[in-house]
C-alpha cells in the first residue's frame, strides 16, 4: 500500500478557509483516483489512492 500523498500542509500553509476549500476542489478535480481528505494528524490535505482503480 502505498503512502498518503500529502498536497497542502497546513501548519505552514497561510490560505485561507476559503482558498483551502478551493484547493481541495482544484486537487480533486486534477487526481480523480485519489480521495481527498484532512488529516488531522498530520495537519493536512492528503490523498490515498482509492482502492480497485487502476489496479491489477
Amino acid at each position: 500500500m502505498e503512502p498518503d500523498k500529502i498536497f497542502i500542509d497546513i501548519r505552514t500553509s497561510e490560505l485561507t478557509l476559503a482558498q483551502v476549500l478551493q484547493e481541495v476542489q482544484r486537487i480533486q478535480e486534477e487526481n480523480p483516483d485519489y480521495e481527498i481528505f484532512l488529516d488531522g494528524d498530520a495537519h493536512a490535505i492528503a490523498g490515498r489512492r482509492r482502492a480497485g482503480r487502476g489496479r491489477p
